[in-house]
């Protein structure tokens, strides 16, 4: 993909999450909150996955 368009799509990501959070703070805060659960899902999966192989 060209430098230019992965600019371009990196700054327009950029400005459509500062307008979300301007516009819809508490659409914002639960989509950071569902992000963060599923993180902290797949990590503690992980972990489960590293005990499971030390045991």
């Amino acid at each position: 993909m060209p430098e230019l368009i992965k600019k371009l799509l990196f700054w327009g990501f950029i400005a459509f999450l500062i307008y979300f959070m301007a516009f819809r703070p508490e659409g914002a805060a639960e989509m950071f909150k569902a992000i963060g659960a599923a993180l902290v899902a797949m990590f503690q999966g992980f972990g489960d996955f590293l005990t499971s192989l030390m045991t």
